[in-house]
């Protein structure tokens, strides 16, 4: 044990199931990735050789290198702005108005309150990139108005589950912030390479409700005539309450892509805008400013000390050799790219049962990282199928997060098995979203392509 540290495999899997179990019994996972890594790296780096005390040991070290290194990183300055943007724009009352603007806009169509219902998650998820706090507001906004027109409970929890989820997918996304910094991609391609996947997402659950409110109208009855007030009014309404924030956030999504602004100077302007966009509305009240600012400084704080303890714990584990492990075992298998990405999204799949977004990119996806180059898998077109992926974590039974979010604001007007069954046929497009992006690779690789080939 003492003197000059051979790495050890075994530890390394023994550290790795050491932390799911923690995790299944519900310890928090930023804190026990901290521990794990402090725990099994004091064993790792333990050098009786040239140590004069107990706390003499390279993983302290490490680990303040490491707490410094995230503090530090500007690509991460992005996250707490566009956080506060979605919490106040959320706060503010913004949705709401969106949401009422969109169904006006679109009640000539079948299943028009499905449809805004979906607009408006994808603008709103745009704006927060937090699913829960989609999923909520939506739940209790959108949800009862459509089970008041006389919507399927099912069809209308589906809705708002799926519509809910597209934050992590369309840009400017916190998710594609997170993922850039832990596989050291240009966000600014990763953006682009999202714009067409979250689009096309969007646009098959639209297709889905249209074409279920058509041919069986009973789960989304059309509004009466009498609801809908005269076009001019549809059009100020629209005008109001739809293109403000829909500008904003084509200006901070423009000017990233653009090259005008880095995503944190971008962001800085969304923060700023949702300031400006509440004080047009007059919905900006001290008690909702002072809330969003809590949340986002709880939210941030969340996320930088996950980067902290994953870090920490991805250094130890490949120096006790883990990640090896897992290279030695996919190159033993002479898989061909498409197998390799197969496995690779069914384990994806999988791990969003127990675990968030987060945890699986910052611990997980580091592990595959290394073996694209050996499959000779493009980084961002693997990127996005991750960010795919990650859509079905919250819709899979039984760990659906999104619809325990939903359960959470209805408890006593649906349940839990009728969210499952509105969430299954979205689950299904997802599924077959991914199948088009693998066949058609421009989906994703087209747009950074062609804005940055030089």
């Amino acid at each position: 044990m003492f003197g000059y540290y051979i790495p050890n495999p075994t530890i390394a899997i023994i550290m790795m199931v050491v932390f799911l179990g923690c995790v299944l019994l519900g310890f928090p996972i930023a804190f026990t990735l901290m521990a794990m890594g402090i725990i099994f790296g004091y064993y790792a780096y333990f050098d009786w050789a040239i140590m004069d005390h107990i706390l003499d040991n390279r993983i302290f070290g490490l680990f303040v290198q490491n707490t410094y290194t995230v503090m530090d990183n500007n690509v991460l300055t992005a996250v707490p702005l566009f956080l506060f943007m979605g919490y106040l724009v959320e706060r503010a009352g913004i949705v709401s108005r969106l949401f009422f603007a969109i169904r006006l806009a679109s009640h000539k169509l079948p299943g028009s309150m499905a449809v805004a219902a979906l607009v408006t998650c994808a603008l709103f998820s745009t704006a927060t990139g937090i699913i829960g706090a989609v999923v909520t507001l939506m739940g209790l906004l959108a949800w009862p108005a459509m089970v008041q027109a006389g919507y399927d409970k099912k069809f209308a929890s589906g809705v708002i589950c799926a519509g809910g989820c597209l934050g992590i997918l369309i840009p400017p996304s916190i998710m594609l912030i997170v993922y850039s910094v832990i596989a050291q991609l240009s966000p600014l391609r990763l953006f682009a390479a999202a714009i067409f996947p979250g689009l096309l997402l969007a646009f098959l659950y639209i297709i889905y409700s249209i074409t279920l409110a058509y041919f069986n109208p009973k789960v989304a009855p059309k509004p009466p005539a009498e609801e809908i007030p005269p076009t001019f009014e549809i059009i100020k309404e629209i005008l109001v309450s739809f293109v403000p924030l829909f500008t904003l956030i084509m200006l901070v999504l423009g000017t990233i892509l653009a090259g005008l602004a880095t995503p944190a100077e971008a962001a800085a302007i969304g923060a700023l805008g949702s300031i400006f966009l509440s004080l047009v509305y007059k919905s900006l009240k001290w008690k909702n400013f002072k809330d969003s600012v809590f949340l986002t400084a709880k939210t941030s704080a969340m996320i930088m000390w996950l980067f902290v303890g994953s870090w920490t714990f991805a250094s130890v584990f490949s120096y006790l050799g883990g990640h090896e492990v897992f290279e030695h075992f996919f190159t033993s298998m002479d898989l061909k790219p498409w197998q390799f990405l197969v496995i690779t999204q069914i384990i994806i799949f999988l791990l969003g049962w127990p675990l968030e977004w987060t945890e699986i990119l910052i611990i997980f996806v580091p592990i595959f990282l290394p073996l694209l180059e050996v499959y000779n898998v493009n980084p961002y077109f693997f990127a996005m199928l991750i960010a795919l992926n990650l859509q079905t974590s919250f819709l899979t039974p039984p760990m659906a997060m999104s619809a325990y979010y939903l359960k959470g604001v209805q408890s006593k007007n649906v349940e839990l098995l009728e969210i499952f069954k509105g969430i299954g046929p979205f689950l299904g497009i997802v599924i077959f979203a991914m199948v088009l992006m693998y066949l058609f690779p421009g989906i994703a690789l087209w747009l950074p392509e062609t804005l940055f080939a030089n």
